[in-house]
């Protein structure tokens, strides 16, 4: 998607755009900053704005957000296929599986070998079985998961059956390991990455993922976000003055 792509669209009536989520940028956090930035350009007071596939904060990748009436198709877009790359880090686990929390744990990885990652990536292709994160959004008795997390309460999150069709080694300089993944709706890297470790008979928690594909929109095909916005405040809102 490029800045010509988006010079005609009609966001009112509905557009899909395909964004490169910053680190550190929350998905509702990328969809309010749109929605504010079209709303103020266009001079209106509401304008319908939802995103596709949720990632975290300390995630990047793409992102497919919906305006208008195009809105409807994100349940489309949230059930296609998903791919990642991701890199984890070996013998250490934090509460959160990722960089948000601190270590936690320490375990051995010097009898960890290319062949033993190989052979141990295949156990997870096809359907598994996986238990999502305690630091997650799913709900319990209408509470989300890191919200007991947070107080420190203990909750039972059900495993949830998901489909991994491709899991691969892209390399490995010890203690780093670097996948690709490509899964179904509903999979948590984070939780992939903590299964990866005890199966590998160590731990493990995430250190870096990109997401870089959703169906058929790569990466190659997604706008940075201050390259939209810095467009949106410079064409649309002139447009907006010219015709006042």
């Amino acid at each position: 998607m490029t800045i010509q792509d988006i010079s005609d669209m009609d966001f009112v009536a509905g557009e899909v755009l395909y964004i490169n989520k910053p680190l550190g940028w929350t998905s509702f956090n990328l969809a309010h900053k749109i929605r504010w930035k079209l709303c103020r350009s266009l001079n209106i007071k509401k304008l319908k704005v939802g995103h596709a596939g949720t990632l975290d904060p300390l995630a990047t990748g793409v992102m497919i957000i919906c305006t208008g009436k195009a809105t409807k198709q994100i349940a489309s877009f949230q059930h296609q296929t998903k791919e990642y790359i991701a890199q984890l880090k070996l013998g250490e686990t934090t509460p959160s599986f990722d960089l948000e929390l601190p270590i936690d744990a320490v375990y051995p990885t010097e009898h960890i070998t290319k062949e033993l990652i190989d052979e141990t990536l295949k156990k997870f292709v096809g359907e598994i079985w996986q238990v999502p994160p305690v630091y997650s959004a799913v709900k319990i008795e209408g509470k989300r998961a890191y919200n007991y997390a947070r107080e420190g309460q203990e909750v039972e999150l059900k495993p949830k059956m998901l489909v991994i069709d491709k899991l691969e080694a892209l390399e490995y300089a010890h203690p780093v390991l670097k996948i690709k993944v490509v899964c179904s709706k509903g999979t948590y890297i984070r939780a992939l990455a903590r299964d990866i470790g005890k199966a590998l008979a160590s731990g493990a928690h995430l250190v870096g993922l990109e997401r870089t594909r959703i169906g058929n929109i790569r990466l190659e095909d997604c706008m940075e976000i201050e390259e939209f916005l810095n467009f949106t405040e410079k064409n649309i809102a002139g447009e907006q003055k010219t015709a006042i």
